[in-house]
Formats: C-alpha cells, structure tokens, sequence
C-alpha cells in the first residue's frame, strides 16, 4: 500500500471520528430550547457536548459582595471565647470577655494581676493588640483590636475561602463551565450557562451552611420560656424550627429552647447523601462523619440516651430526635419536610463546607434562552459570512488550487469543534470570533504556500519539483507563526478568565488543526492529482 493511500486513511479517520463526535451537539442543539430542558432535568445530556457559554445558551449571571466584615467579627468572637476558656487555664481570673463592635473587651476580677493578662496576650495571641486600659472599682479592663496584618489575612481568607465554596457548591450542583472570578477586594462574578432558576441558585450559593448540633435545653419552665413569658436561663436560647406532622405530612414553625454550647458542628463531616423517601417521611440526608467527627458523636449520644438533641443548620433547628441508643460508626441523618432538590441543595453545601461570611447578591441578570438562540444565529451567521467571502475569494483568486483550501477549510472546522466537544470546552461569542480568526490565518497559511509554488514555477521547474520546494519554503514562516500564535494563546488562556479563555481555546486548537489541514490536507491532494502521469501542470490562479 502506497504513502498517498495511508495518509488518505488517516485523513478519512480522523473525518470520520470527528463527525462522530460532533452528532451528539448537532442533534442536540437541533431541539427546542423546551425538549433541551426536559432532558437535562431527566440527565439525558449527550456526554460529548459542545458547551454553549452564557451569551449563547443563556442562564444566570450573578454579582455577589461577601461580608467581609463579618468574617473579622466571627473570628473576633472566637477569640473572646478562647481568651476566656486559656487565662482560666492560665490561672488568670477573668470576668468577663465579649467582643463589642470591632473589638474585645476583656473584664479581669479584682485580683487578677494587669501585667500577668498583658503577658499571656502577647504570648498567646499574637494576632490582637492592645488598645486600651482601663482601672474602676479595683477591675481592670481591656480593649482589643485585630491588628492590620490580621485583619488584611482574615479579609483575603474570607474572599479566597468564598470563591472556593461557592466553586465547590457549583460544581456538585451540576453546571457544565460555570464562571466564578473574583472582581474587586470583596465582590464575586458567578455566571451559570444554562440555569433558569436564578433562585435555586442563589439559595444555594449563598447559604452560610453552618451546621451545629446542640441539646435541648430541659428546664421545669419551657414552655413560657419557648412562649415568650419569660427569658431563657443562662446557657440557653430559642431557635426557630419546623416540625412536621408525620401522619399527615403538614409543617408547622415552631420554637425550641436549646442549649448554647455546639457539642458538635459541621466541620466533621467527611460526605453527605441524599436518601429516598420512605412511607413515614421525605428524603432525608445521610451523614456520614470523620474519625473526629464519629468519636465525638459516639460520646455526645452515648452520655445523652433518653434525651434530645437538635441538628441545626443557620440557627433553624431541621430536627430535633430523642436519642434511643448510643450511635456508634460515624453515622447520622438529617430528617424534615424536604423536596428531592431541597435534600440535594442541602447535600451539596454541607459536603463543600460552610462559607467563612455571608454573601448577598447585589446584582442578577437572567438571560433567557430566547436571548440565547439569537445570539446562537448571530454568530452562525458571522461564520458563514465569514466563510463564505473567504471562500469566494480564494476560487476567484486561486481557481481550482483555492477549492482545495476551502475543503481544507470545512474540514478544518469540523475537527475544531469535534475537539471542543470532546474536551467539554465552552463556545461562547468571544469563541466565535477566535474561529473567524482562525479560519483567516488558515486561508493566509495557503496563500503563502501557493504565491512559493507561482514564485518556484516561475522558475522554470517541474510541477511537482515547483509544489514540494512551495510547500519546504513556506513553512519556516508557519512555524514561526505557529509558534508565535501558540505562545500568546496560552498566556491569554493561563492568566486570562472568561471570554479570554473561550478566545484562547479556539484560538490555540484552531491554529493546530489548521496547521494539518492547510499543510497536510491541502499536500496531500495535490499530490494525488500529480500521481496521475498524465497531469502535467497545476492552476494555481
């Protein structure tokens, strides 16, 4: 078997697997933007997909500022509490330590020495300064502040911490390349091809998911307490729940009165599933904790039997089940009146971890799919245009030499969008411009080729001496352009976000397969037609 037919079959190949994996995304998109939905609801998505980004398909976009500040008072608060529990360790008697706004305020009992807690402060918590002192009735009292470095960290932490939850939280939600980037010192750009439930998708991303486990409090008075008639003792306090009626499935708010100390919380959790529904109650999430996290819950039942403990989530008590038996193994459930995607959501932001601050949307924009099969066409209609002179123009200039860079052509788009719908890359408007370009600086890599071959066959040289020295001279300067291109396309992909990258990707793959298809393709034919004997020229213009 000949050279010519081998690379013929590898030609025909890689044709062939690049249709195959471009059917699922014609098929695809060849739906109703209806049917496309209904489908993914029921995860009949093709598995090579050719992603539409958000411009194209639709779907949410959203501004979120994180509370930043809030972040500084939660790790203030930790600190008072730390204070308190270390200078008793330390023999240092302390009245009081409670943060007041942006600072601690620490109360020593009269016989506490000033020097000695001033001591323990900058040995133990290098991170807080001292801002103020104070001395009345015999009891000192001091203010602390975060100093700036701290302050700078927590603040950082708080936005990097953020952005990678939110991340986590998308990704186990199920959207196909989704956008999230930083913008400014405390925003967050979220945008989410595809979705239509901008509310789904804001309760999920923007729940704090601090999940705790407390006992309830038993005290004589409960009931006027979780009325109102009277205060909670010290140690305690009222959170608002949901208790479900299990022979009838209604809900109804309620109050508990429950303890003040987190006897567990959700940092030990190691997964959690989503558990169908049973005769007696919804889907409910099952827990599954670490080696800390299993340890702790074996002591906190086994030193609770009889009594009730609830599992709360954002200060709302979800349940609250009398423990019958010491649990042992690690295991534990969350129960209520959930929906399939209410036990999904709750899942998923347990198993990605708890947001170090409050995030609030300050700004949303919901692009229907309308919007999206308009801009589809527009930008199908900028290729074909595109195409369409690119190919007019190499006929008119090139004669029949210009039809085989315009096959060279088709087949080059062919294979760029197989590849991107292999990799599960995104095509996004700035995507479509980086094939337009693409297919210029294809068509200009056969125009260097054919003006070599005219400048070799003026020379007076054979056909086929004149086509293999064209081909020899003009790639030193595709290479070059190759490699130029390639550098550029990788650093706009490396440090680029977005659009950018979309550009980039195209860009890098289309410069790639444009490199086979207008060298090796376009060789490849020409050589064909000169295997003829009989050929003894080429048109070329």
């Amino acid at each position: 078997m000949s050279s010519i037919t081998w690379r013929w079959l590898i030609v025909a190949g890689v044709t062939l697997l690049a249709a195959v994996l471009l059917y699922p995304s014609v098929s695809w998109y060849a739906l109703s933007p209806a049917e496309r939905q209904s489908r993914e609801e029921h995860r009949e998505r093709p598995k090579w997909l050719l992603n539409l980004g958000l411009d194209l398909r639709g779907g949410t976009h959203l501004l979120m500022n994180v509370d930043v500040n809030k972040a500084i008072e939660n790790a203030l608060d930790r600190d008072a509490a730390d204070i308190k529990r270390e200078a008793g360790e330390a023999k240092i008697a302390i009245d009081s330590a409670a943060r007041k706004d942006s600072r601690i305020e620490v109360s020593l009992n009269g016989s506490a020495d000033r020097n000695q807690f001033t001591d323990f402060v900058k040995e133990h918590f290098p991170n807080l300064s001292i801002e103020d002192s104070r001395t009345q009735d015999g009891r000192a009292t001091f203010e602390l502040a975060t100093n700036a470095s701290e302050e700078k960290r927590l603040r950082d932490f708080a936005l990097e911490q953020s952005l990678e939850t939110i991340r986590n939280r998308i990704d186990q939600f199920g959207v196909s390349e989704p956008i999230i980037q930083q913008e400014g010192d405390q925003n967050i750009v979220v945008q989410l091809p595809g979705i239509q439930d901008p509310q789904r998708a804001k309760d999920l991303i923007g729940r704090t998911a601090v999940l705790e486990f407390k006992m309830l409090a038993e005290v004589p008075d409960s009931e006027d307490i979780i009325a109102g008639k009277k205060p909670p003792p010290p140690g305690a306090q009222i959170l608002n729940g949901v208790d479900v009626d299990r022979s009838t499935g209604q809900s109804r708010r309620t109050r508990y009165l429950v303890q003040s100390q987190t006897l567990m919380s959700g940092d030990t959790i190691a997964d959690a599933l989503v558990r169908p529904a049973t005769q007696m109650e919804g889907p409910y999430v099952a827990l599954e904790l670490n080696a800390r996290g299993a340890k702790l819950f074996d002591d906190l039942t086994a030193h609770n039997v009889g009594k009730r403990m609830a599992i709360i989530l954002d200060n709302t008590v979800y349940s609250a089940p009398v423990i019958r038996e010491r649990i042992s193994g690690g295991r534990a459930s969350i129960t209520g009146n959930f929906s399939i995607n209410e036990a999904r959501d709750l899942a998923i932001v347990l198993r990605a971890g708890a947001l170090p601050a409050p995030v609030n949307v300050i700004e949303e924009r919901t692009i229907g799919p309308t919007v999206g099969e308009d801009s589809i066409k527009a930008g199908l209609t900028a290729v074909a245009l595109a195409a369409a002179f690119i190919f007019v123009f190499m006929f008119l200039y090139y004669s029949l030499a210009g039809l085989v860079a315009d096959l060279a052509l088709i087949l080059n788009l062919v294979i760029l969008l197989a590849l991107m719908a292999y990799f599960g890359f995104t095509l996004s408007l700035p995507g479509i411009a980086g094939i337009v370009l693409t297919m210029a600086i294809t068509v200009d890599d056969n125009v260097l080729i054919f003006e070599r071959i005219r400048e070799e066959l003026a020379l007076k040289k054979s056909v086929r001496a004149a086509l293999e020295r064209g081909y020899d001279r003009a790639w030193t300067a595709i290479r070059d352009s190759l490699i130029a291109t390639g550098i550029s396309s990788v650093c706009l992909f490396q440090f680029g976000s977005g659009p950018i990258r979309g550009f980039a990707v195209t860009l890098l793959l289309g410069m790639l397969v444009g490199r086979f298809t207008s060298v090796n393709v376009t060789r490849l034919i020409f050589q064909t037609f000169l295997a003829n004997p009989q050929i003894k020229s080429i048109r070329i213009g």
